[in-house]
């Protein structure tokens, strides 16, 4: 595989955590901040499109059947199976962004090469901790396990079962979070403008620690 960045030196970096902590807006900020920076590895999924989302956008919506035939063909990076759906990072699609060819946050071309940005689930965080891509992983974290609750019911767009489903898997991250080692950066968002602002600290360090060397 081709190096994921322009610069070879600069590592992808990997956002999780569960679903309503608000990883989508901060990577969006991220993109808006910094708009030649990064490239969006757009994830495959299985489930259904959420009002609002474009397909080959926000993610890559196919058939259960395609997917598992990507899985039998060796296609993704990593892959998982969450809430009764299959999500996976195609090789494909950070090659992309290695080579000009990826997604910025709105869907538009990323032009140049740049750093590709994940967002994905813990047992594809699991995986990419394994590959040669040497991710930098960034947990969000909800401020409770409540107010998480609270953020899903006012989405409005999801049944009482999957809400549960979502819910027992955010204590299974949140709890995973905590073992030393397994993130480089833990997060909790409770403000959205502190949080940016300490996430786009982080992540522009390295950047910078990388361009003076």
């Amino acid at each position: 595989m081709a190096p994921i960045s322009g610069n070879d030196n600069l590592r992808p970096v990997v956002f999780s955590g569960p679903s309503g902590t608000g990883k989508s807006t901060l990577i969006k900020k991220l993109f808006t901040k910094h708009p030649d920076l990064f490239g969006f590895s757009v994830s495959h999924a299985t489930r259904k499109p959420r009002p609002g989302e474009v397909d080959g956008t926000h993610y890559h919506f196919v058939p259960v059947e395609k997917f598992e035939s990507m899985i039998a063909e060796d296609a993704f990076l990593e892959h998982a199976k969450f809430g009764g759906n299959y999500y996976g990072s195609s090789k494909k699609a950070v090659q992309d962004v290695a080579e000009g060819r990826g997604k910025d946050i709105n869907g538009g071309v990323a032009e140049g090469k740049r750093i590709c940005i994940f967002d994905i689930e813990m047992e594809g965080v699991k995986q990419l901790k394994k590959s040669p891509l040497e991710p930098r992983i960034c947990f969000i974290q909800p401020p409770s396990v409540e107010i998480l609750e609270q953020r899903l019911r006012g989405r409005g767009d999801t049944d009482e079962a999957s809400i549960q489903k979502r819910l027992a898997q955010a204590k299974n991250e949140i709890e995973y979070c905590k073992t030393e080692g397994k993130n480089d950066k833990v997060i909790i968002n409770d403000d959205l403008d502190r949080t940016f602002n300490e996430l786009d600290e982080w992540v522009m360090k390295d950047i910078s620690n990388t361009a003076s060397a």
